[in-house]
């Protein structure tokens, strides 16, 4: 292979040394099938194609993270981790939109043990206010308000990893909004999602330490046939 390249030109060598030192962002919820840590016994729901219920997984956050020290050693080049805001590490009981940096303060310590940065997402599936399929879009101000609060409250969570870990978080916001039937209105569960979208990034939330990416999806699990925030809308 490397006689091949060489041939056209690439040094693998040096391909594969810049490799090396660009970080690979490890999602937390491959240790433990996207249950968190908020609601551990609660039915996954909002898009999730997982049972949460496979055999050995983590059930805490200290087995997560010593699973993930295991995963890092086996993987090479650099790395980062990226964490689900029902991943928290708190003894206190706390909503989603209440969440506050002190509640994943145990994940900052043990990335800067690790000398890895942190990325970030906001939750919006898996919770009683995830109603008819919709969270940001939904038609109720109510509901929409307390998962714009979410997101916003995320933004404050990933700025302090940022700071706190000298490298910029990722925060990417994904939201499962969606309806396995086609909709008579496509139109007004987009405006809504915009105007839930511009009030997030344009919260007073400190800003210099993380960016915010929004998602597109082609469609979600139970969303087959019409999705709020699909790729071509982001676009």
């Amino acid at each position: 292979a490397k006689a091949r390249y060489a041939q056209a030109g690439v040094d693998t060598e040096a391909v594969l040394k810049a490799l090396d030192a660009i970080p690979v962002s490890m999602h937390c919820w491959q240790g433990d099938d996207v249950a968190g840590f908020e609601f551990p016994d609660a039915a996954l729901n909002g898009g999730i194609q997982t049972t949460g219920n496979y055999p050995g997984k983590a059930r805490n956050p200290e087995q997560l993270r010593r699973d993930a020290e295991v995963a890092m050693s086996l993987i090479p080049g650099k790395k980062r981790f990226n964490l689900h805001a029902i991943y928290l590490d708190t003894d206190e009981k706390v909503e989603r939109d209440k969440i506050e940096p002190k509640h994943f303060s145990r994940w900052t310590d043990w990335a800067k043990q690790r000398d890895i940065g942190l990325d970030f997402n906001p939750s919006c599936f898996s919770h009683p206010k995830f109603v008819d399929g919709m969270t940001l879009a939904h038609p109720d101000p109510v509901i929409r308000k307390f998962w714009i609060d979410h997101c916003i409250a995320c933004r404050r969570i990933s700025d302090s990893f940022g700071e706190a870990l000298g490298t910029p978080a990722s925060m990417n916001v994904w939201v499962p909004d969606g309806m396995k039937d086609m909709p008579a209105d496509r139109q007004a569960p987009r405006l809504r999602l915009l105007d839930a979208l511009d009030q997030i990034l344009n919260a007073d939330v400190p800003n210099r330490h993380h960016l915010v990416a929004v998602e597109g999806k082609l469609f979600g699990i139970g969303a087959e046939s019409y999705t709020v925030g699909s790729n071509e809308f982001y676009m």
